[in-house]
């Protein structure tokens, strides 16, 4: 089956159908902002230089995402790092290729930007998610700690 997927930076148009995908019982599960409330977020990833949403589509059908942090370092000699968040593919595609070429294409992202690592962070919940991630070569590293405010 051939894939035909492109993956470009997601623009305004592309929020509906990106908190469509945020929406799934296995990812936010119906607990979503508000369309107006999504616009004024995304207007402000303008402020971070590299601070990215992304769209998988299909024809004209979104069916993944996923937003890249490239962030600049003073520590490690002043290499980059990224943080990749949010990753969630269409219910219908998962198990089709869509996450594994969205990863890749952050991958080739990080690369091409000089970055010494790919992070991400996974809900404890989600172990199907944690395969995946670890048969696309991720390893688990350290510890995540987080303070609820």
């Amino acid at each position: 089956m051939s894939l035909d997927l492109v993956i470009r930076p997601a623009g305004r148009a592309d929020l509906p159908a990106v908190l469509a995908l945020y929406a799934q019982p296995d990812f936010d599960a119906g607990q979503v902002l508000d369309l107006p409330a999504a616009e004024r977020l995304f207007d402000r990833f303008a402020a971070y230089p590299n601070y990215v949403l992304y769209v998988a589509l299909q024809g004209e059908a979104v069916v993944g995402t996923f937003a890249l942090l490239v962030m600049d370092n003073l520590g490690h000699r002043g290499t980059p790092s990224a943080v990749m968040e949010d990753v969630v593919v269409a219910q219908a595609a998962q198990g089709s290729g869509v996450g594994r070429a969205m990863v890749a294409q952050a991958i080739a992202l990080c690369r091409d930007k000089g970055c010494y690592k790919l992070a991400l962070s996974s809900n404890l919940r989600r172990e199907r998610a944690h395969a995946f991630y670890e048969a696309l070569g991720f390893e688990r590293h350290g510890y995540s700690y987080r303070i609820l405010l």
